[in-house]
């Protein structure tokens, strides 16, 4: 419980937002979530796949568990004036609405200081406050497109390719829980509050931090990916992922000649120059390939594995979840919601001093806490 006492008031939707005050929440804090009546967040309805728990997105219910829910029409004068001795209380308030929004509603940050000088406030957009792009939607996909992320993936006669997962919206929840943490160590000792500001742009532009710093100092010189079998654009061969004749296997940097010998390999002998395993990745790559489809991966990974040769077995989640370095984490949490359904998701990763930080409380229904906060805070019109 290490931000026990902390109160956040979270008005984020959908997932970057509410990532942020997850984290929050799994370290101690009590978080309150602000959704409007009747729909809640968006999040509870904007599926993700055709999985439904009481009858609501399985990404409301992992990303939202360990949370209060306080329904209030921000549009009504009594319930804005409900929220703003919320907010008095508070140690962090929240947002991730698009630019403008919070002064249309009168819970800028300005307002909100005048409030409760203390407070740490925190707001995460799409592309920033500033700018041609600000009022954009600062949606995962659209942001993994605009920030050149897309050109890193799949091979080099492939269409520019996303990653499989929500990154620009994780990656700007975890930078926005980064900088309410240290903005409260600031507030610890000097007793100030602070403004954070994150955007999902810069977010998934730092997380691009390796390429675009050698693009910057490369003369400006485009990444180019493999032509066979992309891992990375400026890694030489095998760097990778290789079919089998029996499963998958990846290669990270490794020395040409000892795979040639380790593999049995002899179209890899003619690569002595080291310079070449870069300037002539894809031949190299391809050669590898060809040979590698002899045998299975199991058969490979145990000649490679025993020279410690950098390489690992491309799993699916069901080889995962039997493999006891998988089970020895126990990554697997279950939670409970207040109706008593059990949801299995996964755990704060972080542990303190030896032990993990969880929670069995499940996401809350729609407006289930407003009496208990109410009354918890003398709450009136």
């Amino acid at each position: 419980m290490l931000l026990e006492d902390i109160l956040v008031i979270d008005f984020s939707q959908f997932l970057s937002g509410p990532s942020a005050a997850l984290r929050l929440a799994d370290m101690g804090a009590q978080v309150i979530k602000i959704e409007k009546p009747g729909t809640g967040d968006i999040c509870r309805q904007l599926y993700v796949s055709d999985v439904m728990i009481e009858q609501e997105s399985t990404i409301f219910h992992a990303i939202n568990r360990n949370k209060k829910s306080y329904v209030a029409d921000l549009k009504d004068a009594q319930d804005l004036e409900k929220i703003k001795q919320l907010i008095a209380k508070a140690d962090v308030m929240m947002h991730n609405f698009r630019p403008g929004v919070m002064e249309r509603i009168g819970l800028d940050y300005a307002t909100v200081k005048a409030i409760n000088p203390g407070i740490v406030y925190a707001e995460l957009s799409g592309f920033g406050q500033e700018g041609p792009w600000r009022d954009l939607p600062g949606q995962d996909l659209l942001l993994q497109a605009a920030s050149g992320l897309t050109w890193l993936s799949n091979n080099s006669d492939e269409n520019p390719t996303p990653m499989g997962v929500a990154v620009a919206d994780i990656l700007a929840g975890t930078h926005m829980a980064q900088g309410i943490l240290a903005a409260l160590v600031k507030k610890g000792v000097t007793g100030k509050g602070a403004l954070v500001q994150v955007s999902m742009f810069e977010s998934v532009l730092d997380f691009q931090f390796e390429v675009l710093t050698c693009y910057y100092n490369d003369g400006k010189e485009l990444p180019v990916r493999s032509s066979v079998n992309n891992g990375h654009a400026y890694v030489s061969a095998p760097y990778g992922i290789y079919k089998t004749k029996e499963g998958y296997l990846a290669l990270a940097m490794g020395n040409i000649l000892v795979l040639a010998e380790l593999l049995g390999c002899e179209g890899l002998q003619q690569f002595a120059d080291r310079g070449s395993w870069f300037t002539r990745r894809d031949e190299i790559k391809q050669i590898l390939a060809d040979h590698l489809e002899t045998q299975s991966a199991v058969h490979w990974l145990d000649i490679l594995e025993k020279a410690d040769i950098w390489c690992a077995p491309v799993m699916d989640y069901d080889r995962l979840m039997n493999e006891e370095a998988y089970r020895v984490l126990n990554m697997e949490l279950t939670v409970k919601t207040s109706n008593g359904l059990s949801i299995k998701t996964t755990r704060c990763p972080i542990r303190v001093d030896g032990k993990l930080l969880s929670s069995t409380k499940g996401a809350p229904l729609l407006g289930e806490d407003n009496e208990a906060i109410d009354r918890q805070f003398g709450l009136s019109y």
